[in-house]
C-alpha cells in the first residue's frame, strides 16, 4: 500500500475551492491532448507543456494548470503523490519528458515515484526512469517552516536550526 500524503501547506489555499482549476483524469495519451485543447494551453518552442499532476488515493493521475496549486487539483483530498509533470508532443506520440515531486502543499517524499510510474504505465506514456527532479521536504522542528533542502543542507532557511534527515510532517 502506497503512503498517504495529506495536506500541509496554507490554510488560506483551502478556500479558492470556490474557483477550482479545470483537471483531467490520465488513462491514455488523448486524455492529455484533449486537456491542451480544452483548456488553451500553449506549447512552448519545444512542444512542451508543464502541468500541476497528482496521483490520488485510487492510483489515478489527474493533471491541472501548472498554476494551479496542488491541493485544488486533488480537491483538498490526501494524494500518493504530486509535482510537475511535462508533456512533450512529438509526431507521433505525447511523452513524459521530466517529472518533480516538487509540491511544497503535500511534500511528497521521492520514494512516491513508484505509484507515479504505475499511474504512467497505465496510461501507456512513456517516461524517464525516474523523478527528473527530487525534492526534499523537512519541517523545521524549532520554527515549524517548510523546508526545500538543497544540496543536502539540512538546516532552516528561517531560523537556522538543524532540520531532520527524515520525512518528518504530520497529517
Amino acid at each position: 500500500m502506497s503512503k498517504k500524503y495529506y495536506y500541509i501547506g496554507s490554510p488560506d489555499l483551502l478556500y479558492f475551492f470556490q474557483e477550482l482549476p479545470q483537471r483531467q483524469p490520465v488513462k491514455c495519451e488523448q486524455d492529455i491532448l484533449n486537456w491542451i485543447i480544452k483548456t488553451q494551453q500553449r506549447l512552448d518552442e519545444e512542444k512542451s507543456i508543464v502541468a500541476t499532476f497528482i496521483i490520488d488515493v485510487d492510483e489515478q493521475l489527474w493533471i491541472a494548470d501548472r498554476h494551479s496549486e496542488h491541493v485544488q487539483c486533488a480537491r483538498g483530498q490526501p494524494v500518493l503523490s504530486a509535482g510537475e509533470i511535462t508533456f512533450t508532443l512529438t509526431s507521433s506520440s505525447v511523452e513524459v519528458s521530466e517529472v518533480t515531486n516538487q509540491s511544497t502543499g503535500y511534500c511528497p517524499e521521492s520514494k512516491s515515484w513508484e505509484v507515479v510510474a504505475s499511474a504512467l504505465s497505465q496510461a501507456n506514456l512513456s517516461c524517464p526512469s525516474d523523478f527528473t527532479s527530487k525534492f526534499v521536504f523537512s519541517l523545521c522542528e524549532v520554527c515549524s517552516t517548510t523546508n526545500i533542502v538543497k544540496y543536502d543542507w539540512f538546516y532552516c532557511g528561517v531560523c537556522n536550526s538543524y532540520l531532520p534527515k527524515e520525512w518528518n510532517f504530520h497529517s
